[in-house]
């Protein structure tokens, strides 16, 4: 689990954190971040890809991030997230240091470690600072949980799923055939 600092800090500590080293801050607290694994990496490579191409093959005007990406969650100097992915349809809340504000969609993988932030802490970030639709993406449970906040709803799926895109009408993601070597 990241370790919680328990004094206030802002945006300048994690901007002055040493070279590699990596931390989120939610509401003034700062929450080291250990490295992600080869699944983790591999998962968020593969469904970053598949949203892109959707993306270009539509002509989209949204932009997919992957971490480390910066975002400012709130638009202050208490909160700095780097989801692992980040989709973004208002390209006026992005600049050379990240997005400014809520992204439309994000996805996190869990991980051993990660999993208190991501199905608690973040989701209430989330959720409060208007990002439209969330993703927790677990391979240990092979189990993705959905968040679609437009429309109030939650939804469970497997690994062996194809997992429909709220913010899209025509994007769904076959888990199945997500990663064709297996995890």
């Amino acid at each position: 689990m990241p370790l919680l600092k328990e004094e206030l800090y802002t945006i300048d500590y994690i901007e002055n954190l040493p070279e590699g080293e990596r931390a989120e801050l939610i509401d003034g607290f700062v929450y080291d971040m250990a490295s992600p694994s080869r699944i983790h990496q591999r998962i968020a490579f593969e469904l970053g890809r598949k949203i892109a191409d959707y993306i270009d093959a539509n002509n989209g005007k949204c932009e997919v991030n992957l971490a480390p990406f910066a975002v400012f969650l709130n638009n202050d100097e208490y909160t700095y997230v780097e989801p692992d992915i980040s989709v973004v349809c208002d390209s006026k809340k992005l600049s050379d240091k990240g997005c400014h504000g809520a992204p439309d969609w994000i996805i996190e993988i869990a991980s051993p470690a990660s999993k208190r932030m991501d199905y608690m802490i973040k989701l209430f970030k989330y959720q409060s600072a208007g990002v439209r639709e969330y993703w927790i993406v677990d391979s240990d449970t092979q189990n993705i949980r959905v968040y679609d906040f437009d429309r109030d709803d939650t939804a469970d799926y497997k690994f062996s799923d194809t997992v429909s895109v709220g913010i899209y009408e025509n994007l769904s993601i076959d888990f199945s055939k997500l990663m064709p070597n297996g995890l």
